[in-house]
């Protein structure tokens, strides 16, 4: 005769064996898209790490530059101050860095210059972006008569050489401010990013979830700004990064062009054009501002780079 307790107890074992099963297994992660892949990616990526910390340090820098100097960038001293040299143990003070050949900080110019450099690239970049992603849509998803006229209208522009183009604009105008500088160069410089969203668009609005959304009758402003731009947006947002720090980069050598920004806005292109008389005699007023604006530069190379590692999965 079977023993009834252990049939039983070998019956509950056999009842928990799922739950023990479904204990010991691991939790599968839930699917990321491809923003949260890119997200997670960057997080890891040391590059990104350092390029954005510099970035917010400039950021804060630009924002609220009296809280890293009480010094005025344009008020010199001649007497007192001409050309005077750094005093590299007085950290943080007006005579920190020098002075240059009119008396002024050259620590105040530096931390005053990151304003008018950050807000040329933001803007600039902020500018090109939404007209040439927009020219660069229409013309993808459109195509034929709208994508010859647009594609024509971008090639005449993009056959005008940036940098000339922008010193015969700028030339005419007889007060060059910042926002004068900006609209030069978005003038001059959505092209490369109405290519990049054509083909992004060309190559997107052939995915299935697109003629779905058409079968389904949406309208073409839902499937333009709902189902496409989204999915378009990745290499436009690789390439906006990383010609940010060519903006920068095009303002300062306009700048020491004379062509550029000018007194009395404060800029390390401006401080660099006027150095150049005295580099002989006192090279730390060219060197403070280069080494800045290198930096700068730098600091958007690296975070475009890492974010196109992110977004292609070719690269990881």
């Amino acid at each position: 005769m079977p023993d009834v307790t252990k049939t039983a107890t070998v019956a509950e074992e056999a009842v928990d064996a799922p739950s023990v099963v479904e204990a010991a297994a691991p939790k599968q992660d839930k699917p990321r898209s491809l923003w949260g892949d890119a997200w997670h990616d960057l997080r890891r990526n040391p590059y990104f790490l350092v390029s954005a910390v510099l970035i917010l340090f400039l950021l804060m820098v630009a924002a609220f530059p009296t809280l890293f100097t009480s010094a005025s960038p344009t008020v010199g001293d001649l007497v007192n101050h001409y050309l005077g040299k750094p005093q590299l143990a007085h950290i943080g003070q007006a005579d920190w860095l020098g002075y240059d050949g009119q008396g002024r900080s050259v620590y105040a110019r530096m931390i005053h210059g990151t304003r008018a450099s950050i807000i040329v690239g933001v803007c600039v970049t902020a500018i090109v972006t939404v007209v040439g992603g927009l020219m660069g849509m229409l013309a993808g998803y459109f195509g034929g008569v709208m994508d010859a006229i647009l594609s024509r209208v971008t090639d005449i522009f993009f056959g005008i050489p940036f940098l000339l183009g922008a010193m015969v604009v700028l030339q005419s105008f007889t007060e060059r401010t910042v926002w004068v500088v900006v609209g030069a160069l978005a003038f001059l410089g959505w092209t490369q990013m109405a290519r990049v969203m054509r083909g992004a668009v060309i190559t997107v609005k052939q995915a299935d979830y697109v003629h779905a959304a058409k079968a389904l009758g949406a309208g073409t402003g839902r499937i333009l700004f709902k189902h496409i731009l989204p999915n378009a947006m990745a290499p436009v947002i690789v390439v906006a990064t990383i010609a940010l720090g060519g903006y920068i980069s095009a303002e300062a050598t306009l700048s020491y062009l004379g062509l550029g920004l000018a007194a009395p806005t404060v800029s390390w292109g401006v401080d660099v054009s006027t150095a150049v008389d005295q580099i002989r005699v006192a090279p730390h007023i060219l060197l403070w501002p280069s080494i800045m604006l290198s930096i700068t530069i730098l600091a958007f190379i690296m975070l475009g780079e890492a974010v196109r590692n992110a977004l292609d999965p070719k690269m990881r």
